[in-house]
């Protein structure tokens, strides 16, 4: 039975165009007798969280509803501008049992009985350890910026008896929201979100 796949293309500026990336992911799949069910693009100006990406959101979304086999990229980098978005995208995918064909590695993240590809899990282990840093420069970012916040007579954390109201978090968790409401689950949200599940569980409880 030949596989359902997707394509998947994106470009950084309006001034760019993806018909280079959906063209040669077309003939890979037509080579290997892949059937191309649908072909997401977008296009991304700035640094935007994956819960703000609607082209990813809706592929996310279509290769759950319609048992697709493999996303198809022309190289790691569309699947997100840094390293912790991708790998947001590679974890959720794979927790789906949908694997990722990268063109210009020419592997994939998933085999074909569904387990962890060797190779492609060597990458996502070098890619694992560059989030890391990035989160641990993220922190001490924060923690000089609550280090001068203090220094200059600010104080840093809840008022003791504090509770967000339910407006506040409404506003505050916009898209976590939005996700709930389209029925993702609370782990898939939390991998793209990295907002915690009791939170999650509170926001659920308020649609």
């Amino acid at each position: 039975m030949d596989k359902k796949v997707v394509i998947f293309a994106r470009v950084s500026t309006s001034n760019q165009e993806y018909d280079r990336q959906v063209n040669e992911l077309t003939v890979l799949a037509a080579n290997n007798n892949w059937k191309v069910c649908a072909c997401f693009t977008e296009k991304i100006s700035g640094a935007k969280a994956n819960t703000e990406r609607t082209e990813l959101l809706r592929m996310v979304e279509y290769v759950t509803n319609n048992a697709i086999d493999k996303v198809l990229v022309t190289e790691l980098s569309r699947l997100g501008r840094n390293t912790l978005g991708v790998l947001e995208v590679i974890e959720l995918l794979n927790s789906k049992k949908v694997s990722i064909y990268i063109q210009n590695y020419a592997i994939e993240t998933l085999t074909p009985e569904g387990a962890i590809n060797p190779m492609s899990q060597f990458l996502i282990t070098i890619l694992a350890e560059v989030a890391r840093m990035e989160r641990k420069t993220i922190h001490e970012r924060i923690e000089s910026g609550y280090k001068n916040y203090r220094i200059n007579g600010g104080v840093v954390g809840r008022k003791i008896g504090y509770r967000k109201d339910k407006e506040t978090m409404r506003e505050e968790y916009k898209e976590e929201i939005r996700l709930l409401k389209k029925n993702y689950s609370l782990r898939n949200i939390h991998t793209l979100t990295n907002t915690s599940i009791n939170t999650l569980r509170k926001l659920k409880t308020m649609i």
